[in-house]
């Protein structure tokens, strides 16, 4: 395997398609995550993702740019499924990436057991939260990195990176994910496909938008209704948690679990960076090639720029879910 090094921080960014690996890497990503097209990774979808020779030229393609590709091997195999699991591990190896982003724990050791050389990423699917927790995986399995749920402050990041054996990855774009992430199951009960075990989310066979007569435009996945939107105005993508319901007796339909918001924390990679976090990742492998370019240029030029008096202050409201932003956790809790 193709020995790299890199600076820290390092930028963690998405690869839905081969495309778009080619861009995060133009861009000036230092990393790139990728999945294979199957439900062994959290976005099986119709059109993303690699065969297992596109796999091989990417890696290829990257490494000769000094870029590293990690494969997401991140959902939960069902009983008597683990095989395709186990094939996932082994094209992995085969293909020569540098990490595999491992959820289940048989999985996680079966990449242990099999190919101890290859570097295993604990992803947020895992739902490891804790010093306890991270590192029982990294005593266990010998975990090279973290990649954190997005629902602690740089406080808690802080202290997680002081105290765990192993670096500490942070989500700094994308999908605020609320929701208890590896444990989701309202799409299951909404169209019969899970998130975390067959890697599908709100496909889009399943989401319907509707013209109804008062001019609205109705939003449902499967048979629920979950948002009504006034004309012209800005949606996200319709999930189940990000969904805005009415409840018992007609009351304001407010959401219940999650604003349709994306997590923008360009403006706090200097604090993140004292804080202990060893790389950034950008969420979006289903996101355009020009959401890509856009993006990782934005935050390549900010990280390049961290700790000068002339630091950029570049604007993405306009990829934005819905046009909006938050900090998120990072902004002060206000749940728990």
């Amino acid at each position: 395997m193709t020995e790299l090094h890199f600076p820290a921080p390092e930028l963690v960014c998405p690869a839905g398609t081969p495309a778009a690996l080619r861009s995060a890497v133009a861009a000036g990503a230092n990393a790139v995550y990728c999945g294979l097209r199957n439900a062994t990774n959290a976005r099986n979808f119709p059109g993303l993702n690699f065969t297992p020779d596109e796999l091989g030229e990417a890696v290829e393609f990257s490494h000769r740019r000094g870029v590293r590709v990690f494969l997401a091997v991140n959902t939960f195999p069902a009983a008597g499924r683990f095989d395709q699991w186990r094939e996932a591990i082994d094209i992995a190896h085969r293909a020569g990436v540098d990490a595999v982003v491992v959820a289940d724990i048989g999985v996680t050791d079966y990449a242990a057991e099999t190919y101890p050389a290859l570097r295993r990423h604990l992803s947020v699917q895992a739902g490891a939260s804790s010093v306890e927790a991270i590192g029982y995986y990294c005593d266990a399995y010998a975990i090279s990195r973290v990649i954190l749920p997005r629902l602690l402050t740089t406080a808690e990041i802080g202290g997680i990176c002081t105290a765990v054996a192993c670096e500490v990855e942070v989500f700094v774009f994308g999908n605020i994910g609320m929701m208890a992430e590896g444990r989701c199951s309202l799409n299951s009960y909404a169209t019969g496909t899970s998130t975390n075990m067959d890697g599908i989310c709100s496909a889009a066979c399943d989401v319907r938008f509707e013209q109804e007569a008062d001019g609205t435009t109705a939003a449902r996945v499967g048979p629920f209704l979950v948002d009504r939107l006034a004309s012209g105005e800005r949606a996200g993508y319709p999930t189940i948690c990000k969904g805005s319901y009415s409840g018992a007796g007609g009351r304001t339909p407010y959401y219940a679990f999650e604003e349709p918001r994306t997590l923008n924390l360009i403006g706090l990679l200097g604090e993140l960076i004292a804080a202990g976090a060893r790389a950034f990742k950008i969420e979006g492998r289903q996101r355009s090639q020009a959401y890509v370019q856009e993006v990782v240029s934005a935050f390549r030029s900010v990280l390049d720029s961290v700790g000068s008096t002339d630091l950029p202050h570049p604007v993405l409201d306009h990829v934005a879910e819905a046009g909006r932003e938050t900090h998120g956790a990072f902004g002060g809790k206000r749940w728990r």
